[in-house]
């Protein structure tokens, strides 16, 4: 991970941190599956310097974000957000796939277990839970 990288992740995990007006599981899920995330899985496009609040509002020009619903708490948005950037810079992974993979529900039940890990053990983990669930269907 470079400083650019870095600070992309935390550029997304403030933004997950400012979406507390809107229902978390909707937000992120519309997010994680629009063209703004697409935007900053590519190596480079403008959107990725626009702070989180532009992100947002680019978001809310792309998808109705509800109101409704549970509301996580900014410490949880921020990891999550954080997290699902970190898994695309090093993994290559797109943030649809990422998300079929890790939805809002399973990161939001690992965070107490898994937000004090280094970021990689969380995706080994995740991905670890995925492959587990797959196998049992």
């Amino acid at each position: 991970m470079d400083s650019i990288q870095l600070k992309l992740c935390d550029i997304q995990g403030r933004m997950f941190e400012r979406s507390t007006a809107y229902a978390s599981e909707g937000f992120i899920r519309d997010f994680m599956n629009s063209e703004v995330a697409e935007h900053l899985d590519s190596p480079y496009n403008k959107l990725q310097w626009m702070g989180e609040e532009y992100l947002i509002d680019e978001l809310k020009d792309e998808k109705t974000l509800g109101t409704d619903g549970e509301k996580y708490s900014p410490e949880v948005l921020y990891w999550i957000g954080y997290l699902y950037r970190y898994w695309a810079c090093t993994r290559g992974e797109q943030s649809k796939r990422i998300y079929r993979q890790a939805p809002a529900k399973t990161m939001k039940r690992n965070y107490m277990a898994f937000h004090t890990f280094d970021p990689d053990v969380a995706i080994d983990d995740l991905i670890e839970i995925h492959r587990q669930r797959q196998k049992q269907r």
